[in-house]
């Protein structure tokens, strides 16, 4: 194309379309009614212009055409989940997250006929014990194995550690030089109400501690997992990831270790309905988009039925043509750097990266991550950020269509429910506080099913 043609079309500056709109709005406040104000801390304009950087964005490394379309299988016996995954695999997922129990499970009977060579296994261990992933290694390909196993966030779910302190880490130093893989699981911090920011600064501090402990250890080969969810805010949690990368970069960079990490993302809980409840497969959808744009290596689906069915072949199916579509029909591997030089996600990206590198800054110089979870402080954080959360989500101000928005009131789901939707509470003690994981349409609920 001739560059003859945008000759007769010049340059108009971010300062000239600021004062065309203040025209049009005649009168009316420019701030208050065309700015955005976020929980975040983020003020989201109208537009966004080149000339509001002071050079053009650097392409991102992100290879959004590479991006696995992952099955979760919790094990319970080894062979039979050995049967689901093959199923699942046949019918187009393209990575197993194996959900181990316990050590009992065995291993030759889970991947049994499992080429791991060409099949990315994510082993995601609700236990610590480095004789059963020594073991585990023995039985796959090491490239394209990757443990899931956060002695860290299990302190910050739980309340406490698997054994204490000294043996988590010393079975997490153990399981490192077996497998150079460590875990860093955020997804916990948005499922329990954290802001974006508060989210990556927090993986930020939770994966320090672990580069601190193992900082006399090569990091040279390290391979790091991100465990995130993904909300319905669409372009910020595409620039979440991106900023994700970033702030591993710079932290890793700082200890000479990798600074390539492995994203495995997942639709939040946070938002997902127990009424009115296919409602949840539109939000997953936009979920997984905002995944893929963002640059995760890998997605996991969320069932539609996920908070209140026992795994289902019908729900688990229908989550897995979800991303089906979108990568054989709706083309999302077709482009690795969708998402670079869009202004707006630029923007969204180097601001949400900035205020968590100064949040994480913040939390160093008080005492570090584990210091500030054993005072209360991060759990507090996320309190308040939960809190307002609701608020805005019981005045309306946020939306769940088919909830709190154009409810169906002929929906009754009484004698639908097989799993318990909503928080648990046992009493027990904890070393911690633990992080509670709750979803904002639970009370809503609760009173709606007393109403049936």
């Amino acid at each position: 194309m001739s560059d003859k043609l945008f000759n007769d079309f010049p340059e108009i500056t971010s300062k000239e379309w600021k004062q065309k709109i203040q025209v049009d709005l005649k009168g009316a406040d420019y701030n208050e009614t065309l700015i955005w104000k976020t929980n975040e801390g983020i003020d989201v304009k109208p537009f966004y212009h080149a000339d509001e950087f002071e050079t053009l964005p650097e392409n991102s490394k992100s290879q959004a055409s590479k991006w696995a379309i992952c099955e979760t299988i919790f094990v319970t016996d080894a062979k039979k989940s050995n049967t689901q995954a093959l199923q699942a695999l046949n019918r187009g997922a393209e990575s197993i997250l194996f959900v181990i129990p316990n050590k009992d499970i065995v291993i030759d009977h889970l991947l049994n006929d499992i080429d791991n060579a060409q099949t990315p296994l994510h082993f995601h261990l609700q236990f610590l014990n480095s004789s059963f992933t020594e073991t585990l290694t023995k039985s796959t390909n090491k490239d394209n194995t990757f443990i899931h196993c956060d002695i860290i966030g299990n302190l910050a779910k739980s309340g406490n550690w698997f054994s204490n302190l000294n043996e988590d880490h010393k079975q997490l130093e153990l399981i490192f030089k077996d497998t150079n893989t460590l875990s860093v699981d955020l997804s916990l911090y948005q499922n329990a109400g954290a802001t974006s920011v508060q989210q990556l600064a927090y993986a930020l501090a939770h994966a320090n501690e672990y580069l601190n402990y193992l900082k006399k250890q090569p990091l040279n080969n390290l391979k790091i997992v991100f465990n995130t969810t993904i909300g319905t805010n669409y372009f910020f949690e595409i620039a979440k990831l991106r900023a994700l990368r970033l702030l591993w970069q710079t932290l890793a960079s700082e200890y000479e270790a990798n600074v390539n990490c492995h994203i495995f993302s997942i639709p939040t809980k946070r938002n997902k309905t127990l009424y009115d409840y296919n409602t949840n497969m539109l939000r997953s959808t936009t979920e997984c988009m905002s995944a893929i744009l963002g640059g995760a290596n890998t997605v996991c689906n969320l069932a539609y039925d996920a908070i209140y069915h026992k795994n289902n072949e019908f729900g688990s199916r229908i989550s897995r043509n979800q991303l089906l579509i979108l990568k054989h029909e709706s083309y999302f591997n077709k482009v690795n750097n969708p998402s670079d030089g869009a202004y707006y996600i630029e923007s969204l990206t180097n601001q949400l990266a900035e205020k968590s590198l100064a949040l994480f800054k913040d939390i160093e110089e008080n005492g570090g991550f584990l210091h500030q979870l054993k005072e209360g402080t991060i759990q507090r954080k996320i309190k308040e950020s939960a809190e307002k959360e609701q608020e805005q989500f019981n005045s309306g101000d946020i939306v769940l269509l088919g909830t709190n928005k154009h409810p169906n009131l002929e929906d009754k789901m009484q004698n639908e429910l097989e799993l318990y939707p909503f928080v648990k509470t046992n009493t027990r003690k904890t070393l911690i506080e633990p992080i509670i994981e709750k979803r904002l349409a639970e009370t809503h609920e609760q009173n709606r099913l007393q109403t049936e």
